[in-house]
């Protein structure tokens, strides 16, 4: 199998994280709400630059206030810097309490898509369409999610480019814009 590739964020180091770091994958797809995409992933990136390195252990060791000023210090991390402070804290005190900060363990060595789906949508600041999404960017981009993973999916799994786990080049990330827009425009017309 190729190298995974993610290239999301315009930042290639930024997207090598995203691929080698577990932890950093999930924190980005928890921050991926209304913020642009390439600004959720390379969160991750910012946040180990801040802090030195990405673990959940000493996220979670850290207080919910230091945390917030990590995600608040100028440029923030998010739109809403204290809000995803608060989800990032609980997502790391959920992983050391439930994979012992191994964020990998969620999929590794896992055979049931519907055992690795659950344990994504049980993730905190994780509702059902984000964890089809992680599910899909495991299996499209990672190579990491089991077989059966694209029913789990829904419509995350199919080829239509509408989502992150569809962006394999700077091609596909517009495309996959494109598409977003697009469905934004439809939405916006059915309410006129």
């Amino acid at each position: 199998m190729a190298r995974a590739t993610f290239p999301v964020t315009g930042d290639a180091e930024a997207d090598q994280l995203l691929v080698d770091e577990p932890l950093a994958l999930v924190i980005g797809m928890l921050l991926d709400q209304q913020v642009p995409m390439e600004w959720a992933f390379k969160g991750p990136a910012t946040l180990k630059a801040r802090l030195g390195a990405l673990d959940a252990h000493a996220i979670a060791a850290m207080t919910p206030e230091a945390l917030d000023d990590v995600f608040r210090t100028k440029p923030a991390l998010h739109r809403y810097p204290s809000a995803m402070a608060k989800r990032t804290h609980g997502l790391c005190q959920h992983l050391v309490d439930e994979y012992d900060g191994d964020t990998a363990k969620i999929w590794r060595r896992v055979k049931d898509p519907a055992v690795v789906f659950d344990r994504i949508r049980a993730l905190p600041g994780y509702g059902d369409e984000k964890a089809k999404i992680l599910l899909a960017i495991l299996g499209k981009r990672l190579g990491k999610a089991p077989v059966g993973w694209e029913k789990l999916a829904g419509p995350f799994g199919d080829p239509t480019p509408r989502s992150v786990a569809d962006i394999d080049s700077r091609e596909a990330f517009v495309r996959v814009r494109a598409w977003k827009k697009e469905q934004k425009a439809k939405g916006k017309a059915k309410t006129e």
